[in-house]
């Protein structure tokens, strides 16, 4: 399969968790990829960086995160390979971020 119709694919799929999810999620529509936003919107927040592939250069990835999330926005990679489930990666400082309102409200 064509990797950029993979990653298009990716990107779908995801929206459409974030959907179910409750978020009005939608793949970005992109004609380079070299314009910097993200490749779904619809989690506030967060700059998101979506990879489907069998082998990832985590650090390209995250580093591309970093790069292209806006200030303010938690840079974020979701990435998956074939047959398997989803997975994010994001720094540990921004982890701890999110961490401490879900302690907060567990402690409510």
């Amino acid at each position: 399969m064509n990797s950029r119709e993979k990653g298009k694919r990716g990107e779908r799929q995801l929206a459409n968790i974030l959907k179910e999810y409750g978020y009005e999620a939608r793949r970005n529509q992109q004609y380079c990829g070299a314009n910097g936003d993200a490749d779904v919107v619809g989690l506030p927040g967060v700059h998101i960086e979506c990879k489907w592939v069998e082998k990832l250069n985590l650090d390209s990835a995250m580093e591309q995160a970093i790069r292209d999330a806006k200030e303010g926005e938690i840079p974020a990679v979701f990435h998956k390979k074939n047959k398997r489930e989803w997975y994010v990666t994001l720094r540990l400082k921004h982890f701890m971020k999110i961490y401490e309102v879900f302690e907060k409200f567990l402690r409510r």
